[in-house]
């Protein structure tokens, strides 16, 4: 039995609200950890409060549509979060890999975004769509913030790495 347009469309935004909560929670992990890098923990603080507004942006899409955000993925996604964050912690170089995970994490995110804003027009969901939007564009600017911004939070981490008595890692 195939699966329809809609319910493609309606499971993909249980992973999109499972995606946010994911991020949210490993922003805030990461935010909680920096204390050398004050303009990353600041754009990261910044960021956690857009991902909070997109929750609630989705949740009024899956609202609109009738559709249970699922626990279960929610759950997952934390746990993954929770996973990426212990082992962030426990590398020299913290700072760099999350910096660099960052990045990759919004490229992501504008992809399923990109994705869901297809879906949700032959959905017949415009409404959606634009939410869509609106949200793929703050990841892209997140996107675009984190690339930017690579080069001076390696070379602050080399930098504080090199000095003696100097904790480089967060």
């Amino acid at each position: 039995m195939s699966t329809t347009k809609i319910e493609n469309y309606h499971s993909w935004l249980r992973d999109a609200h499972a995606m946010e909560k994911q991020a949210e929670s490993m922003l805030s992990k990461m935010a909680g950890r920096l204390e050398h890098y004050p303009d990353l923990k600041a754009r990261i603080e910044q960021h956690i409060e857009e991902t909070k507004g997109q929750l609630e942006l989705l949740q009024g899409v899956l609202d609109r549509n009738g559709v249970d955000n699922s626990t279960l993925k929610d759950t997952m996604g934390k746990m993954a979060a929770f996973g990426q964050a212990m082992g962030g912690m426990t590398a020299d170089d913290e700072v760099v890999k999350g910096a660099i995970s960052g990045y990759v994490f919004e490229q992501f995110e504008i992809a399923s975004y990109t994705s869901l804003i297809a879906a949700a027009e032959l959905a017949g969901d415009t409404e959606g769509a634009r939410v869509f939007e609106q949200i793929r564009d703050q990841e892209v600017q997140m996107a675009e913030w984190c690339l930017t911004h690579l080069p001076g939070v390696t070379e602050q981490f080399l930098v504080r790495d090199a000095a003696s008595g100097v904790e480089a890692k967060k």
